[in-house]
């Protein structure tokens, strides 16, 4: 599932922006929902449910300790 998001921590990765994690958050709700664009009916629910999986892919990544870097 979602194969086309990207590993978003060290070694894979080492620098991500803000936007880099919206965008798989983005990719994750539309796989979920099924809709690549909401309707407008769903449109706040959609948008909700981007916010929060940024918001706790951000704080995921900033809690990982990775071995072999510090």
């Amino acid at each position: 599932m979602c194969r086309s998001i990207k590993t978003l921590r060290p070694p894979y990765t080492e620098s991500v922006t803000e936007e880099d994690v919206r965008a798989a958050a983005l990719q994750y709700v539309r796989k979920i929902s099924g809709f690549r664009s909401p309707a407008s009916h769903n449109a706040e629910a959609f948008d909700r449910a981007v916010e929060a999986i940024t918001k706790a892919s951000e704080e995921l990544l900033a809690a990982l300790q990775v071995r072999g870097s510090r």
